[in-house]
């Protein structure tokens, strides 16, 4: 987690700190680790919560040096408070939602509409407010009429990786997460359902440079190693889509 206290990044050098999504995280942490093997002396700090969570930190003054966003809501608000440097931004992956229930769960779910089963009861989404997969997830209830008749049984989670845990655990029945959480954990999630893409806005991911930043070289390189061959490589591998790639 970032350290309370403020100040440029500038103050730590050969530190870069990167606030993402912490749907990213298995994905950035390889990265990162390749990042520091290609610049000697140079530590990658990660700071990995709900997108929402993380642009309020940098409003507030936290020192980041790179975003990235699993939505571009929040990316549209700081490029419009000057807090980013606009010309480094870049989309670079694409992900989808499936439904999940516990890997021992006799639930036999093939949609969203098998939410409304009887032997469902509590159902885990992140927080739309703040947690992208959770305003995704919103969006799509409410295309299908399910928001309203599902709102009692949600129970709502402070990032996606949250969501998850809460099915790993069998605290829910079931839960709306992104596809690439529930690839990382196999042997504790089973995947019931995928929700359909035209149901929500297409899951987009961001990257850009914090404006301010003292390290702006280092977060240059950084992004330019996750929109490398490299860097897709690693997001495929986790279950991502880079943007621009298509199986072949």
């Amino acid at each position: 987690m970032l350290a309370a206290s403020g100040g440029s990044c500038a103050d730590a050098a050969g530190r870069l700190t990167v606030s993402a999504a912490v749907s990213l995280k298995d994905a950035f942490e390889e990265i990162g680790r390749e990042f520091e093997s290609r610049h000697a002396g140079v530590s990658v700090i990660f700071n990995f919560a709900g997108s929402g969570t993380l642009s309020r930190q940098i409003e507030a003054g936290a020192p980041v040096d790179i975003f990235a966003s699993a939505s571009a809501r929040y990316m549209d608000g700081l490029e419009g408070k000057g807090l980013i440097v606009g010309s480094t931004r870049v989309d670079f992956a694409r992900n989808s939602l499936v439904v999940v229930v516990p890997v021992s769960s006799r639930l036999r779910l093939d949609s969203l509409s098998g939410l409304l089963d009887g032997g469902v009861g509590r159902i885990a989404v992140g927080d739309p407010r703040t947690v992208p997969a959770g305003e995704y997830t919103e969006e799509a209830l409410r295309s299908l009429g399910l928001w309203s008749r599902l709102r009692e049984r949600l129970v709502f989670a402070g990032n996606a990786r949250q969501v998850l845990d809460y099915v790993v655990r069998a605290e829910v029945d079931a839960a709306v997460v992104y596809a690439t959480d529930a690839g990382a954990r196999p042997g504790g999630v089973r995947v019931a359902a995928r929700v359909p893409a035209e149901r929500h806005k297409p899951v987009l991911y961001t990257a850009a440079v914090v404006e301010g930043t003292g390290a702006r070289r280092l977060a240059e390189a950084f992004i330019a190693l996750l929109v490398s061959e490299y860097g897709r490589e690693r997001l495929r591998d986790c279950g991502f889509t880079p943007v621009g790639w298509e199986a072949p």
